[in-house]
């Protein structure tokens, strides 16, 4: 699964659309924490509820919006 679209976000939770790169599925309304963690090691073992695959290989982490030192 990949992000395709952040549709809210308050401090470091937000909720986004994401996207299977092997089937096309779209699922809404997908909870997730901002940060460097989450980004790099959650995003790429999520599940798709349509095919069961994960992330695929070639998978590029977005950047966190606020640094690990900053207070949101």
């Amino acid at each position: 699964m990949k992000i395709q679209k952040i549709t809210s976000q308050n401090r470091r939770d937000f909720w986004a659309t994401m996207k299977c790169e092997h089937c096309g599925n779209v699922e809404t309304n997908v909870s997730g924490y901002d940060d460097a963690n989450f980004h790099n090691n959650v995003i790429p073992e999520m599940k798709c509820d349509q095919c069961g695959k994960n992330g695929s290989e070639d998978y590029s982490p977005l950047a966190p919006k606020y640094g690990a030192n900053e207070v949101v």
